[in-house]
């Protein structure tokens, strides 16, 4: 492969995103991606908070729609991942060792991996996510009016998503495997005094249930053993995220959750590396977001370019 003057690792938002900007600059842009197009997004039924879409966007339709740009511009798009990011002895760049054996060198690289939910492991799971179950209340809330739903998880993403949804729900339960939150007192305060949330302590969901859409969730108390089925029209997950950071551990710092500390323009301490959307520490976790970060990342990269290469 010829020289790339600017490599993205991940076509989620953030990578889609820089991808628009670095090629419409009129650099060699190429974007590596290990699975679909779009990221978290690729998975969303419908976006209703992306602004310019009145009416929402599907979530694979927006995803498909800026990659189409950014390929209008001479992006490219291989379908592969990569496993290693090399900082060059002498000068600047990297050398890219590729999922598929094959190697790469890059002027710049911006890496927009994005980060995976942690997942409960249950039944019905996988089966209703974007018909019910949703990783992002913020995203997803407003599609849940005047019903009951469940919220899992019992540290600050949790509660503050729970809080979130009563605006919308006709009842909230909080689901959570032990007798005590750990999220921040203040959000505890006011969780337990909102007369739209009722907690099940000690509990934890075995399965979710539905035929289209969720319908209901069968839990279990961890102490008495005993289950029951829960009429619920949706189940949001906060247990967690795990950024995919592997091919940064080693090279730039990480925060106590393995997200990449960068400044604001997202460069990390090595010189022509980037890290947008997800992936990195104190990020919203929002489309806008990631799609303004992957676009931050692209400009300065270009700026390195035009400074250092002739």
């Amino acid at each position: 492969m010829e020289e790339i003057d600017i490599a993205i690792i991940g076509s989620g938002p953030a990578g889609l995103a820089a991808a628009v900007y670095a090629a419409r600059a009129q650099r060699r842009t190429v974007i590596f991606e290990r699975n679909i197009v779009g990221g978290q997004i690729a998975t969303t039924g419908d976006v209703e908070n992306y602004p310019g879409f009145p009416e929402g966007v599907n979530g694979l339709d927006l995803a498909l729609a800026m990659q189409k740009q950014a390929e209008r511009f001479g992006a490219e798009t291989v379908y592969e991942g990569v496993a290693a990011i090399t900082p060059d002895t002498e000068g600047v760049g990297f050398t890219l060792d590729i999922a598929d054996g094959s190697t790469a060198h890059a002027k710049t690289v911006i890496v927009t991996a994005g980060a995976d939910y942690n997942k409960l492991g249950v039944p019905g799971e996988g089966e209703f996510t974007g018909k019910g179950v949703s990783y992002c209340a913020t995203c997803d809330a407003a599609f849940f009016k005047d019903v009951p739903v469940i919220v899992v998880g019992g540290g600050d993403a949790a509660v503050d998503e729970a809080l979130f949804t009563t605006r919308y729900a006709s009842k909230v339960y909080l689901v959570h495997r032990r007798e005590e939150l750990r999220a921040s007192r203040i959000l505890q305060e006011r969780l337990l005094a909102h007369e739209k949330v009722e907690v099940l302590w000690n509990t934890v969901v075995e399965q979710v249930n539905g035929d289209t859409t969720v319908t209901s969730a069968t839990l279990r108390n961890l102490k008495t053993g005993e289950t029951r089925e829960l009429p619920v029209e949706a189940v949001f997950i906060f247990i967690g995220q795990t950024p995919n950071t592997s091919v940064l551990r080693g090279l730039v710092p990480l925060d106590p959750g393995g997200h990449a500390i960068v400044d604001l323009w997202m460069q990390t301490p090595i010189p022509g590396l980037y890290v947008a959307g997800d992936i990195r520490a104190e990020a919203a976790r929002q489309l806008v977001t990631a799609a303004g970060d992957g676009a931050t990342a692209a400009i300065r990269a270009e700026h390195f370019i035009a400074d250092h290469f002739a």
